[in-house]
């Protein structure tokens, strides 16, 4: 069953009018290309939203066939995400819908939120399917009413947001009881200050995304061609990478081709040098956090692009004495 919208300010019932969600106390939430939406596009998502609907398949698996978000969604879950099978589960910062797609595909019920337009990309992939929603959302305001979700998810988000400590704690607050709270976070490491990637940054993200857009583009133009010829030299694609300002990947994954490696370090290297933020925190941070909030059985470890964590949210018998 699919979880209703509530006002993200007041938490009431909201009833659909046509092409809106009416509150009771006069609000309306707009419907826009079949996608509620409870927010207006914050600035400092923009970029996202025009990288999603750029690059709008890039990292679904059924266009690289690669498997390697299902794969990472496994790793993060700790269990195959078949077991999703019957549950509902909140996917907050959705992207264009590389973790939506295995999410619906495992039979679980979906609801895909992100701040920016990158909604317009998540819908346009998945398409119509009875358990699946996808709005545009503050996850800090989420539309939802509070413990409802069996699971919450949010994979690649949480460090672009101005608190990840905050947004943390709103979507712990969208666990049900016993249910299962899955994110992860960019950390520390010595490549941060020994690349000049941060230096590109420090100007792009600064500049209109669009323009921006255009200059990691020339980047990617004049880079990759190295990067794919370095691929099976390690100590050259290490040496490169020190200079050169985009993420190439192309000695990780052989089983892609030349033309989706480049469209992925395109992705990639905007996302790197034009978020507004990017903050780093420590598995041990993490951790912190998620027993402040009261999380039982927390795991909290380097993986990925980061730290990688998740905990269960205490049933009323776990809270007795």
């Amino acid at each position: 069953m699919m979880v209703p919208f509530v006002s993200p300010a007041s938490g009431a019932a909201l009833r659909r009018n046509g092409d809106a969600f009416l509150g009771p106390a006069g609000e309306r939430f707009p419907i826009v290309g079949g996608i509620p939406r409870f927010v207006a596009a914050g600035a400092y998502v923009e970029s996202f939203g025009l990288q999603w609907n750029i690059h709008t398949q890039t990292q679904l698996d059924s266009h690289t066939h690669a498997g390697l978000s299902a794969e990472r969604l496994a790793r993060c879950l700790g269990f195959a995400p078949a077991r999703l099978a019957g549950l509902s589960v909140l996917e907050a910062g959705c992207g264009a819908g590389r973790f939506t797609e295995v999410l619906v595909q495992s039979g679980a019920s979906v609801h895909a939120v992100d701040l920016s337009s990158a909604v317009d990309a998540n819908r346009k992939n998945i398409g119509e399917h009875p358990s699946y929603v996808v709005a545009q959302a503050d996850l800090l305001r989420p539309p939802f009413p509070a413990a409802s979700f069996d699971v919450v998810l949010c994979l690649g988000v949480l460090q672009h947001t101005p608190s990840p400590e905050a947004s943390i704690a709103s979507l712990w607050g969208m666990v049900k009881p016993g249910g299962l709270l899955v994110i992860d976070h960019y950390t520390w490491s010595l490549s941060r200050v020994t690349k000049l990637a941060p230096l590109y940054r420090a100007v792009l993200k600064r500049i209109p995304p669009a323009t921006a857009k255009r200059i990691t583009d020339s980047l990617v133009d004049r880079f990759f061609p190295l990067h794919w010829r370095a691929r099976n030299q390690p100590l050259a694609q290490r040496l490169l990478s020190r200079v050169s300002p985009c993420l190439a990947y192309c000695h990780l994954y052989p089983q892609m081709s030349r033309e989706l490696h480049e469209d992925w370090c395109r992705l990639d290297t905007f996302d790197e040098l034009t978020d507004r933020y990017k903050h780093l925190r420590t598995a041990g941070q993490i951790r912190r956090v998620l027993e402040r909030l009261g999380g039982l059985d927390v795991t909290a470890a380097y993986g990925g692009n980061g730290v990688e964590a998740r905990c269960r949210k205490p049933l009323a018998e776990d809270m007795r004495p």
